[in-house]
Parts: C-alpha cells; sequence; structure tokens
C-alpha cells in the first residue's frame, strides 16, 4: 500500500496511525486528505439530500458512465475540461489538482451531464442501458430496430433512462389517450383530416420524408395550419400531444402499426 486517501475528517487521527505503524516497523504510506461533499444547501452530504447509494442512482436513470464523470470533478480539476473519459481521468488525475474548498455536490449539475450522455453515446449502448427500465413500463417483446429507432428520436429530450423509457413505451404499446388532450384536439373534423390524410399513405413508400410530403398536401387541400392534423396524429398514435416530429414516429411505427392504430378511431 503506497497511499490513503480519504476525507479531511480523518486528519486527527492521521498522526495516531503513523506512529502506530512506526511501532511496527511497517511502511508508511503516503496520506492526503480531501475536502468533503457538500450537499446543495451547503450542509453536510448526508440521506436527506436524496440519493446516497450507487444502486439508487442506477434505479432513478443514471447512466455509470455520468456518476463516473460527476464524481471525478468533484473536488478535482483538469483545465476548464467538464466532460471527459474515464481513461482520460486516469491519465489526468494528479493529487496537486485537487481543491482545498468543500465540493458541493450539484444535482442539476449531474441531470445536465447524464442527459448530455444519453444525447452522445452510441445507440446499442443505450439500447442497452434502458432496457431493465423499458421492462418495467412494457409488458411485450422489444424489438432492437424499433427500440433504437425510438431511442434515436427521444433522447435529445432526455435526462434520465427512467423518463427516456416511459417516453418510447408508445412504440412497443398502444397507450390511452391522455383525456384532456384527446378532448382537445379530437372531433368529427379532425377525424375527417385524418381519414383523408390516411387514404393518401397508401400510395407512398414509407419513409419519414414520403409522410411529411403528404400531410403537406392535405393541410395545403383543406386550407389548414399544419398543427390541426399533427396534433390529432400525436394523440391517436402516441397518447400525447407532445412527442417528437410525427412523421419521425410514424415512419418508426410503421405503415401497418400506423394504420391498426388509426383504424381504432375511424
Amino acid at each position: 500500500m503506497t497511499h490513503v486517501i480519504r476525507g479531511d475528517d480523518h486528519i486527527n487521527n492521521t498522526p495516531r496511525q503513523i506512529n502506530l505503524l512506526k511501532a511496527l516497523n511497517a511502511n508508511i504510506p503516503a496520506y492526503a486528505h480531501l475536502s468533503m461533499i457538500l450537499g446543495d444547501d451547503g450542509q453536510k452530504l448526508s440521506k436527506r439530500h436524496g440519493a446516497v447509494s450507487v444502486m439508487q442512482y442506477f434505479d432513478q436513470g443514471y447512466l455509470p458512465e455520468a456518476i463516473l464523470n460527476y464524481l471525478a470533478r468533484l473536488g478535482w480539476s483538469h483545465g476548464d475540461d467538464e466532460i471527459f473519459s474515464m481513461t482520460d481521468f486516469c491519465q489526468w488525475f494528479d493529487l496537486d489538482h485537487i481543491t482545498s474548498s468543500s465540493a458541493q455536490f450539484n444535482t442539476e449539475k449531474l441531470d445536465w451531464l447524464n442527459s448530455h450522455y444519453i444525447k452522445t453515446l452510441p445507440l446499442d449502448r443505450i439500447s442497452s442501458a434502458i432496457e431493465p427500465y423499458l421492462k418495467k413500463v412494457v409488458h411485450t417483446p422489444i424489438d432492437q430496430n424499433l427500440l433504437i429507432g425510438a431511442i434515436d428520436i427521444h433522447r435529445e429530450r432526455a435526462n434520465h433512462l427512467t423518463s427516456l423509457a416511459g417516453d418510447i413505451a408508445y412504440i412497443f404499446e398502444v397507450q390511452k389517450p391522455n383525456q384532456q388532450d384527446f378532448e382537445k384536439h379530437i372531433n368529427a373534423e379532425a377525424l375527417e383530416l385524418i381519414k383523408s390524410f390516411q387514404a393518401s399513405l397508401n400510395k407512398i413508400d414509407w419513409t419519414k420524408e414520403a409522410i411529411h410530403n403528404v400531410m403537406n398536401e392535405v393541410v395545403t387541400l383543406h386550407a389548414i395550419k399544419f398543427p390541426k392534423l399533427a396534433m390529432p396524429l400525436r394523440v391517436l398514435l402516441t397518447g400525447i400531444a407532445q412527442s417528437p416530429s410525427i412523421d419521425a414516429v410514424m415512419a418508426i411505427l410503421g405503415r401497418d402499426e400506423t394504420m391498426k392504430r388509426l383504424n381504432l378511431y375511424l
């Protein structure tokens, strides 16, 4: 053992331990004491500040990459670098760059890092990481191609894997529409527009671009604004009025599933 690195609350007992090692003729390691981590409120970090174990952070939908990056940055710095891999950290770490002042555990900063990694890690990494959360909200087999596509169009808005799993659940299972959204956007006029739109879909290749072109044609034909068609489609296909671009959603759902869901209301 060459180094003992621990919190500065152990400074007082360090001389006692060194004397014990001397009495035993044992090698004396180098001692380093790190400043304590404080909560958002500037008080010593404790259970009342929220999650305190690794598994609790896992349960809340944080990626290991985000947790490691954030913890490494607490009380240590490498210039202005905020985001770095563990390889970078191992190469850069030096006790001389440990700060003497106490670091504050900022949940908003951790959320920002987690969001960054959700947005930037390879899709296959996110798809494997999200499966435990998705299985809690989806009770049918998960198609990997659908999963990759769903993550791709939803992850820009996600801060946690838990919320991302909830956001994409409709891709795999039909969701009961939100009552308020349904009452606001679904009426006889909206259903007639969707019938007109649906009839034109049979003639196209099933791509996001082709679907968008048909939407534009229907909007122009009926002299309406785009949301008049897009919002009812969102409610019927996803269950809510807020979603990624509805043409992208339809492209991922596929022709058969899209038609099946629309036909539930037509």
